[in-house]
């Protein structure tokens, strides 16, 4: 079985009921860390409609903020999720500013990481970020089902 991720007529992934299960239990996490509506609907008979201007929203949202902290563990449980979400935005045609993402981020940084050794975590450079990043997603497109 498996269940279709599309806006409009276009399936964007097709992935199996427990990754799509996964994946929506994800979209309601950060949908309340963000405190923004993901364009993502819900799942009914295994089709999933998702708004692509709110979905674009979102997507710049959830990067802006994984770009604004360097704890280690909040980057290792988000990773997955945020490269997902960039595969679906490229099938999407989302417009994401690379430049902006990448350049030092605005405001405070969050959730940082003390280390007695070596003092704060800051955020990855952002040219770095961004590359490290959008390989992820590249990888991970490549074993996602349309």
């Amino acid at each position: 079985m498996s269940q279709y991720f599309d806006v409009g007529d276009e399936t964007l992934w097709n992935p199996s009921n427990g990754a799509s299960r996964m994946f929506q239990r994800h979209v309601a996490l950060f949908e309340a860390e963000l405190a923004l509506p993901s364009g993502i609907g819900p799942m009914e008979n295994d089709d999933c409609q998702i708004d692509p201007v709110t979905f674009g929203t979102f997507v710049n949202a959830l990067l802006a903020q994984h770009r604004r902290t360097g704890h280690a563990v909040l980057l290792a449980l988000s990773e997955g999720f945020v490269a997902t979400v960039l595969v679906l935005a490229e099938r999407a045609g989302t417009k994401l500013d690379w430049a902006q993402l990448e350049a030092a981020p605005d405001g405070p940084l969050e959730d940082v990481q003390l280390s007695a050794a070596t003092g704060m975590a800051a955020p990855a450079e952002g040219g770095a970020w961004s590359a490290g990043l959008r390989e992820r997603a590249r990888e991970l497109g490549r074993r996602m089902p349309r």
